[in-house]
Formats: structure tokens, sequence, C-alpha cells
């Protein structure tokens, strides 16, 4: 059977760009969101590849900025090309979503 993790792989991506796409918002804040909304098991050494990634793609873009409460942190924001993929995410995983729900009756 699927490992949990493997299948939030592919998930998080879509998720990490829906958080910035709400607000600016740096690393950690991203991983407490993550797991404010119950992902449990997400941690920062798994989020922070993940915004390499999608940096490396262009679909979000970073920029320093002065904290109050201590260092400088990079804030994520997400490109126009960001916001095409999330939306396809968005297309994506109603479509998964639907058909797995008409395969386990709506559970």
């Amino acid at each position: 059977m699927a490992n949990t993790t493997q299948i939030l792989k592919g998930l998080l991506e879509g998720c990490i760009l829906e958080i910035i796409n709400k607000k600016e918002t740096y690393g950690y804040e991203i991983c407490e969101t993550l797991i404010g909304f119950g992902f449990r098991e997400v941690t920062e050494s798994s989020v922070y590849p993940i915004l390499i990634r999608l940096e490396k793609k262009s679909l979000i873009y970073s920029v320093m900025k002065e904290s109050r409460f201590g260092p400088m942190r990079k804030y994520y924001y997400l490109t126009k090309s960001g916001n095409s993929e999330l939306q396809e995410f968005v297309y994506s995983w109603k479509e998964i979503k639907s058909n797995i729900d008409n395969i386990f009756g709506g559970v």
C-alpha cells in the first residue's frame, strides 16, 4: 500500500502554493500553517526543499525582509506562472477527489 509520505509529497506543492497565494509568508510559517491544517508529519526539512524546487521552477520568488522578532526572513510570493500552476493543481485535485469519492461512495 502507498506510504502516506509519498502521497503527501505530490500534494504539498499545491498546498504550499495556496498558502503563499493567500499572503506573504516565510518557511517556518508555512510549516506551522500546514501543521495547523492537520499535516502533523510535515517538518521544515520537508518544506524547504519544496520551496527551493518551486523557486527553481519560477513558480515563486523570495525577498529578504527584516523581522521584528530576530534575523532577516525570506518571504515568498507567487509568480504568474505559480498562479497558473496553482489553478491547474486545483482543477486536477478536484477531478481526482471526485473520482476517489465515486469509488468509495462519497465516504
